[in-house]
Formats: structure tokens, sequence, C-alpha cells
């Protein structure tokens, strides 16, 4: 009868949440503790999130909810503006279809932008955020891109000149956002250095899978962020630190061979959210829920308190 009723809860919500125009779907017992995950982008969507490891998360012990944001990913929307304030509002559409109060905001990459944002304007919806390879100043992002690559590049004219192009771009458009982090995939920043069989294993059965054949990608998201949003190249440390004053638990959990990410970056996070609510994962680059999985969920496990 119990697994009937799961079965139904299931569809009723993702059929209401289809009508709204915003996949999601659940994992897990509803008395857990609620973990909601943010995917990134503007463009991405949670599939690989959610083929790998939403469903061991859930076996940890909690109730894991994923979704896509309007106008990315299963969620298609052709009115989709991609700011900020409908991001939230998404989220709060999550919160809503799925009866919570309160849950744990797991935001990665991108998602780490808007999970920050909405925790400091909706900090009593929120237990604690959780940072997973999570953006926090933008523009550092870039600038150490783009610095170690003229170092990598320091004898290829060709490249010299690609990233000089680049930082004459103006840094508030989707068009300089992208080259960067074309420069980053040529450096391998996003690649994991020495891939495990486990990780291995995990990729390969996500491209067999459903997931990997619905993995779409609105590449009109940047374009939209950058035209309807006016907070486009963000630095969220102030915004961290308010949020610690107001006494929410900040974990942070990143790849050691996350090239995105310069040791200054990692360090000023590390002092806002504590030594103690910090890790770093060898061998381990920008997704790591798939490169360290199961280093990830003894993480998540450990910190977030039931």
């Amino acid at each position: 009868m119990k697994l009937i009723f799961s079965i139904l809860f299931s569809f009723v919500c993702f059929g209401i949440s289809e009508a709204q125009n915003l996949y999601s779907k659940a994992y897990g017992e509803k008395k857990n503790p609620a973990i909601i995950f943010i995917h990134g982008g503007p463009s991405g969507n949670s599939n690989l999130f959610e083929a790998t490891t939403a469903q061991k998360l859930a076996d940890k012990g909690f109730y894991v909810i994923v979704y896509d944001r309007r106008g990315e990913g299963r969620s298609k929307d052709e009115n989709a503006t991609m700011t900020f304030q409908e991001s939230f509002d998404d989220l709060n559409q999550i919160y809503k279809l799925y009866h919570l109060e309160i849950a744990n905001i797991l935001a990665h990459s991108f998602g780490g932008i808007v999970g920050t944002l909405y925790t400091n304007q909706y900090p009593e919806k929120v237990k604690s955020l959780i940072l997973a390879g999570a953006l926090v100043s933008q523009q550092e992002t870039y600038n150490h891109i783009l610095e170690t690559a003229k170092l990598a590049f320091k004898n290829d004219k060709n490249k010299l000149r690609e990233i000089s192009t680049i930082e004459s771009l103006n840094k508030n458009t989707a068009e300089y956002r992208k080259k960067t982090y074309d420069i980053a995939s040529d450096l391998g920043y996003f690649s994991m250095p020495n891939p495990t069989t486990e990780s291995q294993n995990l990729r390969q059965e996500f491209e067999n899978s459903e997931f990997y054949k619905t993995n779409f990608r609105n590449h009109n998201s940047p374009l939209l962020f950058y035209k309807n949003e006016t907070q486009n190249n963000i630095d969220n440390k102030a915004v961290l630190l308010e949020i610690k004053k107001k006494k929410i638990p900040l974990f942070a959990i990143y790849g050691q061979n996350d090239g995105i990410f310069s040791v200054k970056q990692l360090t000023d996070l590390r002092n806002i959210v504590g030594a103690n609510n910090f890790r770093i994962l060898d061998n381990c680059s920008h997704y790591l829920f798939v490169d360290q999985q199961n280093k990830f969920l003894d993480f998540i496990k450990l910190k977030v308190k039931k």
C-alpha cells in the first residue's frame, strides 16, 4: 500500500510540475530532511546529477528534489526571462509543490550564485547551504582562467591573441563568459585528471540512460540572462557573510583539480564557511558528484544534520 501511495504521489507531483512548465522529481522518503539540488548554467540542467547521484543521496537518508530552472533543460518555456527573481520564483514553486517549509540547498556551479542569493533573500526557508564546485566571485574566476591560460599557451601566438581578444570584450556579456569557459575547456579545467573505474562507469551509465537522451541545453539562456538580469557578474563573498550572520550553516566542497578556481578563491571561501565545513577532494574536478561520488556523499551525510 505504501509503495502504491508513493507511486501515485510521484505521478501527481510530476504531472503538476509539467503543467507549470517546470520539470522536477523527488527521490527518497518525504519524512527525511529535504535537499534541493540547484544545477549550473545558464543553459544547464540537473540530468547528470539526477542520473548518477540523486537516488544514492536519498539512500543516505535524505529527501532529494531535482528540477530544471524555467527555460532550461526539461523545463521548456519560450517566455522564460532567465532572471534571478524568476529562478527564485521557480524555487518557491518547488517548495510549494513538495509541501516544504524548509530545506537544505545543494548548489552546483552557477547554481551557487542562485542558491546564495536565494538563501539571503529567503533565510527562513533554508536549513543549510551547501556549495559544491559553486561560483562565488565570477570575475575572479574569469580572471583566473585567462591568467593561467596565458601561462599555459605562452608559446602559442594564436592562443595568446585569442585570449587578448577575450579580455577586450565587455565583461558583462554572454560572449565574454562563453569564450572564457571555452578557454577553460581547452585547458581541461572541467575534466577529472585521473578517471577512476567508478567515475568512468558512472559516466558510461549516464550516456546509456534515458537522462542522456533528454540532456537538453538551451543555448539562448545565457543571451537572455545577460539581456534581462542586471546582476550578471557577481561577487557573493559579502552575501555569504550576511548569511553566516543569520546563523544558517554554510558548507563548501570543491575539487582540487577544478581549474576555474584559484587558490585564493578557495582560501577565501574556507575562511568564510570555516575549516570544519570546508572540504577539498583530491583527483576531482568540477563535477565532483561523479568524479569522487562516495566522498561527496559522505561529506553531505556527515555535515547535513538529520
